[in-house]
C-alpha cells in the first residue's frame, strides 16, 4: 500500500493544480444539486419489525387523522373565570371553528368535547386543545406555524390580562439544528495547536483548509441523499463535527511528517511522495476502521440509523480523500516556504532532546514502576465509570428544547397543569371488524386499561370511521422518559392475550412514546452485539498491523476503559444533572438512545488511530536493535507531540458543539470530548507505555500458526523504505537481481537461501534441485515469504508482487501437454522473462524440439529479448533443451529436510 501511495503523492504533485480544481468543481456540483434537489431532513424513528411499528402503520392506513403531525395548545384563563365560562368557550371555540377550516387540518378537538375527556384542568383553569394535521413534522408549512402563533396571541389578547397561550407540539419540536458561534470556537483553537506544533502559519492553515471542503462535500451529500432516501435531523451536525475533527487530524499527521523530512534536508517533492506514502498508510488504517465501525450500526437493524451510520463513513472517507489528495498538492504549491531552517540548524547542534524533553519525562515516569501505573489508571477509569450504572437511554422530547421555545413552554405548562403523562400519550389499537358491538368492546377495554396503575387518564376511546379499529388513547401518570411509563407500556402488551380471549381481538401499544420505548430496548439489546464486532475487529485488525497478540488485547481492553469512563461522564452531566447549567443543558434525564453504540463506532476509531501512530513507531524502532525499553521511549518521543495536538483539536471541536447545539448531539459531542482525552492522554498515551514496558520482548510474540493466517499490513512504510533503498540497484538491464534471497515455507522455516541472481536479457537461468520449484515462483511474485533484495522486470519484490504476476509466465511443464504454446502464446502477448517448472519432465520429443529453438532465439514483437527461468531434477533430460551459450546454472543443494511446512503462494 506505501508503494501505491507513493506513487499517487508523486502523481498529485505533478497535477496539483487540477487536484484543486476538481475538488471545487465537485463540491460546485454537489453544491448546486443538493440546492435543487434536497427534501429536508426527518426525525421519524422507524423500528422494522416491532409491535408499535406495525400498529403505527397500520393506523395510518385505517384512521390516518390519528398519525399525521400534532399540536397542542394550552391555555389558562384569569383568575376569576373557568374553561367553560361562556366568554372564554366563545374564544377558543372561534379559534377552533377559524383553524379547522384550514387546508390540511384533520381534526381540532375542543377540550369540552363530548368524544374527549381530561382535557380540562381539576381546577378548570387550564383547557388543552389537540389539533391534528396532514403534514409530515419536517415538512410542515412555515406559514401554518406562524398562523398557529398568531391565533395563539390573538387567543391570549381575547381572554383578558391574566390569561397565558401556550402551543407547541410535534411541529415546533423538530427544528434543525443550526451552527453558532461557538463551534468556531473549537476550530480557532484548532489553528492556534496547530502554529505551535507546525511553528508555520501557512503549514498550520493547510490542515484547516482541507478539513472545511471536506466537510463541504459530505455536507452536499447529505443533503442530496436526502433526494432519495430520510435523513435524520442529527446526521448534519454529526458529519460537520466529525468531518472537522478526522479532517484536521489526518491532514496533521501528513503535514507534520512532511516538515520533519524537509528538516532532514529531503527534497520536496521526494519528502511530500514519502509523507503520503508513510503517515497517509496510517491515514487510510484510522478512517477505514471507523468507516467499518460506523457501518456496524446496522447492527440493530434500523433504518435512519443505518442511513446516519453511511454518510457518517462517507464523511470520513471524504476526511481521508481530501487528506490524501489536497494536502500533497498545497504543499507542492508553498515549497520550500515550509522548510523548517532553524530547525533544522537546532537539531545539527543539539539533538531533539530539548524539544522533546516533556514527552520522554512524561514515558519514563509512565515506565518506571508499569505496574503501578497500569493499577492507578485502571483504578482510576473503574471509578469514573461508576456513574454509567444511572445511564438512561430515551428518545427525547419536546422536554429538551431550549426555555423559551414554543415546544419547552408548552410542555412545561402541560406537566403542571395536567401531569407529565399528557406529554407523553400512548395509542391503543384493537381489531373490532369481527364484534357485534364494536362500541362496547372499545368502551369495555378502556374501562380496564383506566383501572390500570400508572394510567392517569383515558381520554379517547372511539372506533375509526369505517368501524373496523378502534383507537384508544391511555396518558400515563409519568412522562415519557420514566421508567414507570416504560413498565406501564410491558404490562399493556401482556394484557393482549387477556383482551382476546374476552373481546376475540387483543390490543397493540403504539404512538411516539410507545415507540421511543421499543427503540431504546432494541438499542440496548444490540450494544453486546456490536462491541462483539468492535472488540473482534480491534483484534484481528491490530493483530495483522502489529504482528503481535498482546498489543491488540491490550489496545482492546483499553478501548473498553475508556468506553466505561465516558459512558460515566454522560451520565454524570446528563443523567444525575452535575454541570448541567454551565454546559448550557436544558434538560436532565435520558440521553438520546442510539448515542451509545455510535460513541462507540466513533471512539473505536479514533481510539485505533492513536494506537496506530504510537505503536507502529515503536514497533519499527525495536525492529531496529531489539531494545524493548529503548523503542518505547524513543516511538513515545517521535510522536507523542502530533498525537497530543491531534487530541486536542478533536477535544476542542467536539467540545466546542456541547454548549451550543442539537439536544440530540450534545450527549454525543461531550461524550467524544471526554473519550479522545481518555484515551489519547490517559489509555494511549500512559497505560500504553507502562504495558509495553511490562510485557518487554513479549509484547512482539505471535504463534507461529496465526503469522500464517493473518494477512500483514504495512502501515509505517517498511515496503517503501525498502524500495527507496533499492531505488539505484542493480544499476544495469538485468531482468532478475536477486542479493541475499531466501525463500522460507509457512512455518517461517528457511527454504533456501543466500541465493544470488544476475539475468540479463535474452539469457537462460537454469536452476538444479530440490528447491528449483520454490525458487521459480518466487521470481514470478508466486510466493509471499521472500526475504532480501530481489528485482524481476525492474519491480521489488514482494512489494510489487501482483505487478510481477502480470509481467511474466509460468510454465508448469510436467502437467501441460505442449509447453512450447504456451511459451509462444507469452512471447506473443509481450512476455519477456517466461519461467519454465521441470523441463526434465517433457516427454514428447516434437515439444523438446519447439521448446529447444525457443530456448535459443525468442523476442517479443517489437524485438525485445527474452529470458528464460528453467528449472529440473536430472541434467541428463536437459542438455537437448539448453542453448550452447548465453547459459547460467544455479545449483541448490539438497536438503529434504528443511521443508518442514508448505510455500505460501499468491
Amino acid at each position: 500500500m506505501s508503494s501505491s501511495l507513493y506513487r499517487l503523492g508523486r502523481a498529485v504533485v505533478r497535477a496539483r493544480t487540477w487536484v484543486l480544481v476538481a475538488w471545487l468543481a465537485l463540491l460546485a456540483v454537489l453544491g448546486g444539486g443538493a440546492f435543487f434537489l434536497q427534501k429536508g431532513m426527518e426525525t421519524s424513528l422507524e423500528i422494522p419489525g416491532a409491535e408499535s411499528q406495525e400498529a403505527l402503520d397500520h393506523l395510518n392506513n385505517v384512521f390516518p387523522q390519528m398519525t399525521g403531525s400534532r399540536a397542542q395548545l394550552v391555555f389558562t384563563v384569569p383568575p376569576g373565570e373557568q374553561v367553560d365560562s361562556p366568554e372564554v368557550r366563545h374564544a377558543f371555540e372561534g379559534l377552533i371553528d377559524r383553524v379547522s377550516g384550514w387546508d390540511g387540518v384533520g381534526a381540532v378537538m375542543s377540550p369540552l368535547d363530548d368524544l374527549v375527556k381530561n382535557q380540562v384542568s381539576a381546577d378548570r383553569s387550564t383547557g388543552l386543545i389537540n389539533m391534528q394535521f396532514d403534514f409530515p413534522p419536517l415538512d410542515f408549512p412555515e406559514q401554518v406555524k406562524n398562523d398557529l402563533l398568531g391565533e395563539a396571541h390573538a387567543l391570549e389578547q381575547q381572554l383578558g390580562e391574566g390569561a397565558s397561550v401556550h402551543i407547541g407540539g410535534d411541529i415546533f419540536a423538530n427544528a434543525m439544528p443550526e451552527m453558532g458561534a461557538t463551534e468556531a470556537v473549537g476550530v480557532v483553537v484548532a489553528l492556534l495547536v496547530l502554529m505551535l506544533l507546525l511553528r508555520s502559519l501557512i503549514a498550520a492553515v493547510m490542515p484547516l483548509v482541507t478539513a472545511l471542503v471536506g466537510v463541504g462535500v459530505s455536507m452536499t451529500i447529505v443533503l442530496l441523499a436526502t433526494a432519495f432516501t430520510e435523513v435524520s435531523s442529527a446526521a448534519p451536525m454529526l458529519g460537520v463535527m466529525l468531518g472537522l475533527a478526522v479532517g484536521i487530524d489526518y491532514s496533521l499527521f501528513i503535514v507534520s511528517r512532511h516538515r520533519e523530512q524537509l528538516a532532514d534536508g529531503v527534497d520536496v517533492d521526494e519528502s511530500i511522495a514519502r509523507s503520503v506514502a508513510t503517515a497517509g498508510s496510517a491515514v487510510i488504517f484510522a478512517g477505514v476502521t471507523v468507516i467499518i465501525a460506523l457501518l456496524a450500526l446496522a447492527v440493530p437493524g434500523i433504518t435512519f440509523l443505518t442511513t446516519m451510520g453511511v454518510l457518517a463513513g462517507v464523511a470520513i472517507a471524504i476526511g481521508v480523500a481530501v487528506a490524501l489528495t489536497i494536502i500533497p498538492s498545497l504543499l507542492s504549491f508553498a515549497g520550500e516556504r515550509l522548510r523548517p531552517v532553524k530547525v533544522r540548524r537546532r537539531r545539527a547542534a543539539k539533538p531533539r532532546r530539548e524539544r522533546r524533553s516533556f514527552a520522554l519525562t512524561w514515558v519514563r515516569a509512565a515506565t518506571k514502576a508499569p505496574l503501578l501505573t497500569i493499577v492507578l489508571v485502571v483504578t482510576g477509569l473503574g471509578v469514573c465509570a461508576l456513574p454509567m450504572a444511572d445511564l438512561k437511554l430515551s428518545v427525547p422530547d419536546a422536554s429538551a428544547q431550549a426555555v423559551g421555545t414554543p415546544a419547552r413552554d408548552t410542555y412545561d405548562h402541560i406537566a403542571e397543569k395536567f401531569g407529565p403523562g399528557f406529554n407523553s400519550p400512548l395509542m391503543i389499537t384493537t381489531d373490532i371488524i369481527g364484534t357485534k358491538d364494536p362500541l362496547g368492546q372499545v368502551n369495555g377495554i378502556a374501562d380496564e386499561i383506566r383501572a390500570m396503575p400508572g394510567v392517569a387518564a383515558v381520554p379517547m376511546a372511539t372506533p375509526n370511521p369505517t368501524i373496523d379499529t378502534g383507537i384508544i388513547q391511555v396518558i400515563p401518570t409519568t412522562g415519557g422518559e420514566a421508567d414507570e411509563t416504560a413498565d406501564l407500556v410491558h404490562r399493556l402488551r401482556a394484557m393482549s392475550p387477556h383482551f382476546a380471549e374476552k373481546y376475540g381481538a387483543g390490543i397493540a401499544v403504539t404512538g411516539v412514546t410507545a415507540i421511543g420505548i421499543d427503540l431504546s430496548e432494541k438499542l440496548f439489546d444490540a450494544l453486546l452485539p456490536f462491541a462483539v464486532i468492535v472488540v473482534g475487529l480491534t483484534l484481528v485488525l491490530l493483530a495483522m498491523v502489529f504482528r503481535s497478540v498482546w498489543v491488540p488485547v491490550k489496545a482492546a481492553l483499553g478501548y473498553l476503559l475508556s468506553v466505561g469512563a465516558t459512558f460515566g461522564a454522560i451520565a454524570f452531566v446528563f443523567n444525575q444533572g452535575h454541570l448541567a447549567g454551565p454546559l448550557n443543558i436544558a434538560h436532565v434525564g435520558g440521553v438520546i438512545s442510539f448515542m451509545p453504540i455510535l460513541l462507540m463506532a466513533i471512539l473505536f476509531g479514533l481510539a485505533m488511530d492513536y494506537e496506530v501512530f504510537l505503536v507502529s513507531r515503536m514497533r519499527e524502532e525495536y525492529s531496529h536493535h531489539g531494545d524493548a525499553k529503548r523503542a518505547i521511549e524513543a516511538g513515545f518521543t517521535n510522536v507523542a507531540p502530533v498525537v497530543v495536538a491531534a487530541a486536542v483539536i478533536m477535544i476542542s471541536v467536539f467540545a466546542a458543539f456541547v454548549p451550543h447545539g442539537d439536544a440530540n448531539i450534545k450527549p454525543i459531542a461531550l461524550g467524544l470530548a471526554v473519550g479522545v482525552f481518555v484515551d489519547a492522554f490517559l489509555v494511549r498515551m500512559t497505560l500504553v507505555p507502562a504495558v509495553m514496558a511490562l510485557l518487554g520482548d513479549k509484547a512482539w510474540w505471535l504463534p507461529r500458526w496465526l503469522a500464517r493466517r493473518l494477512p500483514a499490513l504495512d502501515v509505517e512504510g517498511e515496503a517503501l523504505q525498502h524500495e527507496l533503498r533499492l531505488a539505484e540497484w542493480p544499476g544495469n538491464d538485468e531482468v532478475v537481481s536477486a542479493r541475499d534471497l531466501s525463500i522460507h515455507d509457512d512455518r517461517g522455516d528457511q527454504v533456501l537461501g543466500g541465493v544470488r541472481i544476475g539475468l540479463r536479457p535474452g539469457e537462460v537461468l537454469a536452476v538444479e534441485g530440490d528447491e528449483a520449484s520454490a525458487l521459480l515462483h518466487a521470481l514470478g511474485g508466486r510466493v509471499r515469504t521472500v526475504r532480501g533484495d530481489l528485482r524481476v522486470a525492474g519491480l521489488l519484490l514482494p512489494q510489487r508482487a501482483r505487478a510481477v504476476r502480470s509481467r511474466t509466465a509460468l510454465v508448469q511443464c510436467r502437467d501441460s501437454a505442449e509447453p512450447a504454446a504456451e511459451v509462444r502464446q507469452a512471447v506473443a502477448e509481450g512476455v519477456r522473462l517466461v519461467l519454465l517448472d521441470d523441463v526434465d519432465a517433457i516427454s514428447s520429443a516434437d515439444q523438446r524440439r519447439q521448446l529447444a529453438g525457443l530456448l535459443r532465439n525468442s523476442s517479443t514483437s517489437d524485438g525485445s529479448p527474452v529470458s528464460f527461468v528453467v528449472t529440473f531434477q536430472n541434467a541428463g533430460l536437459v542438455s537437448d533443451l539448453l542453448p550452447d551459450h548465453r547459459v547460467d546454472v544455479l545449483r541448490l543443494s539438497a536438503r529434504p529436510d528443511v521443508l518442514s511446512g508448505r510455500l505460501q503462494e499468491v
